[in-house]
């Protein structure tokens, strides 16, 4: 294993360097540019477009609605990443990485938007509801397929097998320390449970979604807030340290910046997923009157995951103090939640955090099966990728921390350059289709609607609108 996780850190140390930061940061500014900041001024449309109901449903499909699909997205994107993932990046970056994190859910919302648009432009109908995501739209609207079934794989090895290891992980990390219960047990009933879900299809997630990431992120917040509140004198403070830790002199000279960039945009890119073609296969299920909808409201779960969730997150391990360099990841977190609110805080983020990485676990799972049905209808290969899902989720409760997490960021750096290349290559595609919609809403017409008559000479296949 300790063989194994060098070959991986050095693939990680060649990917994450330079190549990937400058990607998906030229990237970001150059949508948040092309779109003239979609992400801060149609904020207010995003939170009104969220309301909307599926509408009614031709041909008896099913639809998703508009918050089901959010729900969906933002229960992979709020879970490990906002409570382990803020406390490795602040742990091995120092907290200047936090300062990063906030810039990369700004900027790379603009991202989330152009991606997620996409994935309702070149959408298809599926059995029971609308099926889409990178893939797709690598092939009908650039014309490769085999560019499509490359990202299908990546995502299929990302979020179906590195990241629910490292949801599995943490669960057992967390509940390890705040009951003692042996990780290997905790895995086994996680196993049962993710496949009892996975086994429901995309309604069943979509249920479960919609009533448990409310309820999760709504509770941590709270609490999280409170603790701000409690401690609104020293937030100056804290300000000052992430902002000081981001630019400092001393880090310059250290090298230290370069690891708070480093880390802040690994975990924030982890954590929130913005341009990394995760979310795009879950906006393309909802059904909604206007592609740009659905790209709203995926801009809004970056700044919910990020901006919220995981500031939250950051000033209470740092209203603590300078961390305790022996514990990382959600331990650390725990820890930092017991010195503010005592031993409740423990069980606290243990059950917090199931709930949080629970609902990952069968989000990431859908990204997996929408990928696995695009290469290829055969159920008995949707039923062994169900399979092998599941035994990941034991492998996870079992690995070390750095095996999980170094593997989650090769492949996930690996999936986020396929698809950047992507959205750059039919960014125009967007822009032209966020221009429509913007000069209905000056029209006067509060719910636009788009037909691909709108717009001539769109390229690639469509087929829904």
């Amino acid at each position: 294993m300790e063989l194994f996780n060098d070959w991986i850190t050095r693939i990680n140390d060649l990917l994450w360097g330079y190549l990937l930061i400058a990607a998906l940061l030229g990237g970001a500014v150059w949508f948040t540019l092309r779109t003239r900041g979609v992400q801060f001024r149609m904020l207010r449309e995003m939170i009104r477009v969220l309301g909307e109901s599926p509408g009614s449903a031709p041909r008896g499909e099913r639809h998703v609605s508009s918050f089901q699909a959010f729900a969906v997205s933002l229960a992979s994107r709020v879970g490990t990443g906002n409570l382990a993932g803020v406390a490795t990046a602040i742990v091995i970056g120092g907290p200047g990485a936090v300062f990063w994190m906030w810039i990369i859910a700004l900027l790379g919302a603009a991202s989330a938007f152009v991606e997620s648009t996409l994935a309702q432009l070149y959408k298809r109908r599926g059995r029971e509801s609308y099926i889409g995501g990178p893939a797709y739209y690598m092939q009908y609207g650039l014309g490769k397929r085999w560019m499509g079934i490359l990202f299908a794989v990546l995502i299929c090895v990302t979020f179906g097998f590195a990241f629910n290891s490292v949801q599995s992980n943490t669960i057992c990390a967390a509940w390890e320390r705040a009951f003692g219960l042996d990780p290997l047990w905790v895995g086994a009933a996680l196993t049962l449970l993710t496949a009892g879900i996975i086994f429901g299809g995309i309604h069943r997630i979509a249920r479960v979604s919609s009533v448990l990431v409310p309820v999760m992120a709504l509770g941590y917040i709270v609490l999280a807030l409170g603790i701000v509140l409690w401690n609104i004198g020293r937030l100056p403070e804290v300000l000052h340290l992430i902002l000081s830790k981001a630019f400092g002199w001393n880090q310059a000279l250290g090298g230290g910046i370069g690891a708070a960039l480093m880390q802040g945009i690994k975990r924030g890119l982890f954590s929130n997923e913005a341009g990394m073609g995760s979310a795009p296969n879950v906006a393309a299920t909802a059904h909604v009157s206007h592609p740009v909808k659905q790209g709203l409201i995926q801009t809004l779960g970056v700044f919910t995951d990020t901006l919220l969730i995981c500031t939250c997150t950051a000033f209470i391990i740092l209203f603590g103090g300078t961390p305790d360099p022996s514990l990382n990841g959600i331990q650390l977190t725990q820890a930092a939640l017991v010195s503010e609110v005592g031993p409740v805080g423990e069980l606290f983020v243990a059950v917090a955090i199931f709930l949080f990485a629970f609902s990952s676990i069968i989000g990431n799972y859908y990204y997996g099966e929408a990928n696995i049905r695009f290469i290829t209808p055969r159920r008995g290969v949707l039923t062994a990728y169900r399979l092998l899902v599941a035994g990941m989720v034991l492998f996870g409760a079992l690995a070390t921390l750095d095996v999980v997490w170094n593997l989650a960021d090769v492949t996930m750096a690996l999936m986020t350059l396929c698809n950047l290349v992507a959205i750059v290559w039919l960014g125009g595609e967007a822009f032209r289709l966020l221009k429509d919609y913007i000069a209905q809403k000056r029209r006067g017409i509060k719910n636009p609607t788009f037909r691909r008559e709108r717009i001539p000479g769109l390229r690639g296949r469509i087929e829904c609108w």
